[in-house]
């Protein structure tokens, strides 16, 4: 009797993902690996992503064991047996059907920087001060997704605006999943409501910049320091009678790629050098990738944009209570409480699509 289940196709497809799991096993116990710690966190990396293949693969084999074991006990068997086998085998099947789609999802390839921190950079763009006040609205929309999801927030450098939003602000959020479901956050955001800077009540459409890169180690990206040029300034933003009256202020380029990474916040110059260096390590970790991988890169210019309209990734109409992401068509309408941070419905569409259109690719 066939049950339904994975094909051959996939279940081959997974077995050359699992014969590479082995291979890892052992270039981890190799001492070569352990002696270079970036290579080591890469192959284990790797390794954990595999792991849930190696599993579904096993369970396989489990489950069509008890399936032909119960099968050859049922002819022999009497009334009060034969329904207890038979409930076995239809629980061990309906078990493989689920087991095909999980299947299915594993053939996606594992994106390298899932399980990393993230960084944000947030920035009003096109309309003025309406802009910084709607990236103030997206600063809390994401603090308040992240306190849903149990992941804590670390604000870099925070330049607010005059009447309460926010020119550019830079955090880090840490927490399970978060890389996976904050990535495809990037891009330009466009609102559309009235303004509270508006006498008239018009509507009027403005912008902010959000760009979301993965957090590195030292380990992952080496900046030479004999690259970098390192100027000391005064903070001109709020902060306090300390930061403002010393050259705690810093500012770093990268010569070879041309970066330019600005912090301010803290009170000591050590403290801002060491957030702007976490900064710079992960956008150039990005130019790095995107050396070789051109969707990469074209996601990354897609994030940081010009903030114009034309480049949008999703709109907040509020209206009509709308927010859209345009990528995928998605449109939903519950604008109070996506901005109060119940951002699922909108990032489960986005992974969703993600999946599929990656396997629609080929998967692995």
């Amino acid at each position: 009797m066939t049950h339904p289940g994975p094909s051959e196709a996939i279940i081959a497809r997974l077995g050359v993902l699992a014969d590479e799991y082995r291979e890892l096993e052992s270039r981890l116990a190799d001492p070569a690996t352990t002696a270079d710690p970036a290579r080591l966190a890469e192959v284990a990396r790797r390794y954990r992503a595999l792991e849930p293949v190696v599993a579904a693969l096993a369970e396989h084999r489990r489950l069509l064991g008890d399936i032909a074991a119960a099968e050859s006990l049922l002819g022999a068997a009497d009334d009060a047996e034969r329904q207890a086998l038979s409930e076995e085998v239809a629980t061990a099947a309906g078990r493989l059907g689920e087991l095909a789609l999980e299947m299915r999802s594993l053939l996606i390839p594992p994106d390298p920087d899932a399980g990393r921190a993230v960084i944000v950079e947030i920035r009003g763009a096109e309309g003025g001060e309406e802009a910084n006040l709607f990236a103030g609205d997206l600063l809390a929309m994401y603090r308040a997704y992240a306190q849903r999801r149990g992941w804590t927030v670390e604000v870099l450098d925070h330049d607010p605006s005059d009447l309460g939003g926010v020119n550019h602000v830079t955090f880090v959020v840490r927490g399970e999943d978060a890389w996976r479901r904050l990535k495809h956050e990037g891009g330009p955001h466009r609102v559309q409501r009235v303004p509270a800077t508006e006498s008239q009540g018009r509507v009027h459409t403005s912008s902010a910049t959000v760009a979301v890169l993965p957090e590195v180690d030292e380990v992952d990206v080496r900046i030479d320091e004999s690259d970098l040029d390192v100027d000391v300034y005064r903070s001109s933003g709020a902060g306090g009678q300390h930061v403002n009256t010393t050259d705690s202020a810093v500012r770093i380029t990268h010569r070879p790629t041309g970066i330019v990474v600005t912090m301010q916040d803290q009170r000591s110059q050590l403290q801002n050098r060491a957030r702007a260096m976490q900064v710079l390590r992960s956008r150039v970790y990005e130019v790095e990738r995107s050396r070789i991988d051109g969707e990469r890169s074209a996601d990354r210019r897609s994030q940081v944009g010009g903030g114009g309209r034309s480049e949008k990734v999703r709109t907040y109409n509020f209206k009509e209570g709308r927010v859209t992401d345009h990528r995928i068509g998605f449109t939903v309408h519950r604008l109070p409480e996506i901005l109060a941070g119940d951002l699922d419905s909108v990032v489960d569409a986005l992974i969703t699509d993600e999946g599929e259109r990656l396997l629609a690719d080929g998967g692995i």
